[in-house]
């Protein structure tokens, strides 16, 4: 067991967690009945207490189970932004005894197709502005029923602060007759007065499937439990103490393992309140701060340094903030100087992944450092191992980590071989593989310095080149495409695609129609930024494409 942390761990703090053999759902009701009247949510001004979110949570999983049939252990994609919806629907499903598909809301058509086929997917609930993407799956043999929502049926219309369009639009009353008898409104799902059947679930059932992209290829949907979602959850609760009258400020995308984690499941099961955005916008985050008095809030780096940046920060009262942090990508140094200069508070980085639900590393709350991933958590054991043949490697050599722990998901979705390929066993105990090349220091700080793969690190989204590549193929003018980094000082690495045109379309396309044509058909983030068309890509003698020198080229290597 790797202990060599335990020198620097949080005072007065346990090293063992006992995680409650109870359900996700089960923590929703115990809040409702302890504070049916506080506010669970906070949506651009208008609140919605325990009691309701309660209330709607278990009409709407009738109404799963009733109308449209939905079985225990079935897929059920949530694909929405961060809104009330998002969480009643998360709950619902749960609630339902089945299981939540957490969809990224940046995903277009051509991306769904996967999410639907590898799930068997029949029912999604989803967001009103998203429907176009997922229309043309609709009766198609696999995805039957979407469950829409219109954010703004929960917010204020007359909220005096900038609110996203996707929350002050009109209700799409239109959709049930363009989908026939595949859509409903999701106010008529509530409004049906279902009432769900006793739940059967146990802390070993499924709940959760984050799609990761692993390695290589399609994304992959990580089995996880009630268990291993509840232990990384409570873990975030223990590790920063936080009080039922705590607020938060969601800002981190809900669909992500930490957003979900932190923002969200955290809250509901202490029963604070969640003060919600839609959309990212540092002006309105810093008056929710100053309004809603918020003591809590997670982000990703270039979040923290879009809030910095705003000139009039220094005229916003934060004093309210008690523990601020987040992770994706390293804390650049001037950017925490900074933070700590506005609100006196260090900002706590952590370190997980999809396949662990959250966090496996933090920073501990009284001994952080900058840049750094943070320690082994409760019941975590981790390691360092050399890729070229898994030796254990002691202190500040660089080589692969690997985790062992109670959060560590059980699998990857319909993926045998992917599952056997991503864990090895170390010390009689099965140890998951993460990609991630870092070393640990004398006092068991762990650091990251690189990937195994060709993963791309965009503001803390992974972008995997051979997914990518596979979605550009369908474009009609492209022959071949290699995605790479390129380097990017906002976002740390942006996305580029080397690209060979199909003789018959040479001078008929441009980089940027190929730009748009990829803002179309793909996640924002996945989208290059830039593309440099080719005569060629290079090979080795055995014709295999040679990414590296790409690669190397680009960052001046």
């Amino acid at each position: 067991m790797f202990d060599r942390h335990f020198k620097v761990w949080p005072r007065r703090t346990a090293r063992h967690l006992s995680v409650p053999e109870t359900t996700l759902p089960y923590n929703l009701e115990v809040s409702a009945r302890r504070f049916p009247d506080r506010a669970a949510i906070v949506y651009y001004g208008r609140e919605l207490s325990y009691a309701d979110l309660h209330d709607q949570v278990e009409r709407l999983a009738g109404y799963l189970q009733h109308s449209l049939g939905v079985a225990k252990g079935e897929r059920v994609l949530l694909y929405m932004q961060n809104s009330p919806q998002f969480m009643i629907g998360y709950y619902a499903i749960l609630r339902a005894d089945a299981v939540v598909v957490p969809v990224n809301p940046m995903n277009r058509t051509t991306e769904m197709e996967h999410f639907v086929a590898d799930t068997g997917a029949r029912v999604a609930l989803l967001g009103q502005e998203l429907f176009p993407v997922i229309q043309p799956l609709l009766g198609k043999g696999g995805l039957q029923h979407a469950v829409v929502a219109n954010y703004a049926e929960y917010a204020d219309p007359a909220f005096d602060l900038p609110v996203p369009d996707a929350a002050k639009a009109p209700t799409r009353t239109d959709l049930g007759a363009d989908l026939g008898t595949g859509a409903v409104l999701w106010r008529d799902a509530l409004a049906a007065g279902e009432t769900a059947a006793p739940s059967t679930a146990a802390p070993d059932d499924w709940a959760v499937f984050p799609y990761s992209s692993g390695t290589t290829g399609n994304p992959k949907g990580c089995i996880h439990t009630h268990r291993t979602v509840m232990t990384t959850m409570l873990a975030t609760i223990v590790w920063s103490p936080m009080s039922a009258d705590s607020t938060h400020l969601v800002t981190l995308p809900l669909f992500h393992v930490t957003g979900m984690q932190t923002a969200m499941n955290a809250p509901i099961y202490m029963g604070g309140t969640m003060v919600v955005m839609t959309r990212w916008d540092r002006r309105t985050a810093a008056l929710l701060i100053e309004r809603y008095r918020v003591a809590r809030w997670r982000s990703i780096t270039t979040m923290a340094i879009d809030f910095v940046n705003d000139p009039e920060i220094r005229t916003v009262d934060l004093s309210s903030l008690e523990t601020i942090g987040g992770g994706g990508a390293a804390m650049p140094e001037v950017i925490a100087d900074r933070l700590r200069d506005l609100t006196g508070l260090d900002y706590i980085e952590g370190y997980g992944l999809s396949e662990t639900i959250a966090s496996t590393h933090i920073n501990p709350i009284d001994n952080p450092k900058r840049q750094c991933l943070g320690i082994p958590i409760f019941d975590v054991d981790s390691r360092v191992i050399a890729v070229e043949d898994g030796r254990e490697l002691p202190p500040g050599e660089v080589g692969e980590i690997v985790i062992h722990g109670p959060q560590v998901f059980k699998g990857y979705w319909n993926d045998p071989k992917g599952t056997a390929d991503a864990f090895m066993e170390l010390d009689g105990k099965r140890f998951f593989r993460t990609g991630d090349l870092g070393y640990y220091d004398e006092d068991g700080y762990f650091f990251i310095v690189d990937r195994v793969k060709r993963m791309i690190n965009a503001s803390g989204f992974k972008v995997w080149p051979t997914e990518v590549e596979g979605l550009m193929l369908r474009h009609p003018a492209i022959a071949e495409v290699c995605i790479i980094a390129s380097p990017d000082p906002r976002r740390g690495e942006t996305v580029k695609a080397c690209v060979v045109l199909r003789e018959s379309h040479r001078d008929a396309v441009t980089e940027q129609d190929i730009i748009a044509w990829c803002r179309d058909n793909m996640a924002a983030y996945k989208c290059p930024s830039k593309v440099e068309i080719r005569d060629a890509l290079p090979r080795s003698a055995t014709g295999k494409l040679q990414w590296r020198e790409l690669q190397d080229k680009e960052k001046g290597l």
